[in-house]
Formats: C-alpha cells, structure tokens, sequence
C-alpha cells in the first residue's frame, strides 16, 4: 500500500513510522525546515519537505499515482481540508483521513464530504461522556456519512418512559430503539417491547436530534 502523509509532527511521523514498521510504501511532507531535518534524519528519503497544500509539492510525492491513503494531520484544519479535497476530487483517491485538530471545524469537513475524520478532543470528550454521562444520554458513536449517531440511555425509574411500550414513546423521526440491557442479557426493541427502569437503552438518531431522543425517553427540558 502507497501511502502519503501530510504533516511531520507527532502524528504523522508515529503514523509514518508505523506503516514502515507494517512494510507499506511511505512519503511523508513537511514544511518546517526544522521538523525535516528531524524527519530527514530519521527517515531519509521517505521524508519530503514542501507545503502539501500546493500541487505541484503533492505531485512530486505522487499523489498521481494514486496512493491508496492519504493522511492529513497538520496542525492546521484548513490544510487538512484542502488536502483531502485535492486527493479527493482533484486525483481519485479513494481513501483520505483528516485531522480535526478543533471540534467546531468537523461541521466545514462533513459539508464537503470529508467524512473519514479523527478529532482527539472530540474522542476524549467522548470517553469523559461515557463515565461521567450527563442527564442519563452517552454518545457512543457518530455515524458521519449517514447523519446519525448511536447514544445510550439509562431509564431512571422517574423517567417517563419507564413502564411504556416502546411504539408509543414519541422518539424523534428517523430514530430507532435498538436494544435494551437489562439484568446482564441485551434483547432486540420491539414497539411491544415494555421499558423498565434500570434499563440501558442503545438507539440511533439522526444527527441532533439527541436531546428530543432524551427528552422521549428521560422527560425534562433542556
């Protein structure tokens, strides 16, 4: 696999490193003089030094080819977003990923059909979610492509769905109950399906729509 990745810092030259250690076909670019001579040093000629924002510098790393991968992990989100425009649209690549360095930019990449994106902060606010939920609804994944995102609900016994049947919860439209765990066995939802408290309920919802899923199923305003 022929890979190009855009950006020498700490994630591109461990991504680098790795995909050399699995014997795949690496040319890494970086523009900082003094990161290149650092990635020059170790990596010899599979380091490149340009801006991968410019074609003419994507070309010499042979994005015409094309590669199979292209990751773009700068620091910057607009050159991330650029890059895998350019991989994209411009010379077919299939398969770009791009760094979201600031959450509130990942709206900018799905608009543009940049869907295969990693956002640290976005996973570890996710991870703080899941052990510190807040009013009983976890995000557990986003579904970017699609518009929707799967979330978990612990049904409280005050919860205004506890005791109903699950066709008659008014959950928001494109939402389903999936599964529901209950004394250490999951079962299917069916709209006979009975909610009871304790229950973990897992559902998809369209992008959001996850406070009125919340407000179905666990009552409240916000």
């Amino acid at each position: 696999m022929y890979v190009i990745v855009a950006g020498g810092g700490m994630v591109g030259s461990n991504s680098t490193r790795s995909l050399l250690e699995m014997g795949h076909e690496v040319t890494l670019v970086e523009q900082r003089p003094d990161r290149f001579a650092r990635l020059e040093e170790e990596f010899g000629p599979v380091a490149m030094r340009g801006d991968a924002t410019e074609i003419i510098v994507l070309e010499r790393a042979g994005i015409a080819r094309p590669p199979d991968l292209v990751l773009a992990v700068t620091g910057d989100d607009e050159d991330n977003l650029v890059i895998s425009q350019i991989a994209k649209e411009g010379y077919g690549v299939r398969k770009a990923i791009a760094r979201v360095n600031n959450p509130r930019n990942q709206q900018h990449f799905d608009l543009l059909g940049i869907t295969q994106t990693v956002c640290a902060t976005t996973s570890i606010l996710g991870l703080v979610e899941h052990e510190m939920p807040e009013h009983g609804l976890v995000r557990l994944l986003e579904l970017q492509k699609e518009g929707l995102i799967v979330a978990e609900v612990q049904v409280e016994g005050g919860s205004p769905a506890a005791g109903k049947r699950a066709g008659g919860l008014g959950v928001p439209a494109g939402s389903r109950l999936i599964s529901v765990f209950r004394h250490g066995r999951t079962e299917l939802v069916e709209e006979s399906t009975v909610i009871r408290p304790g229950d973990q309920v897992l559902a998809v919802v369209p992008t959001g729509s996850a406070p009125e899923l919340r407000r179905a199923l666990l009552g409240g305003s916000k």
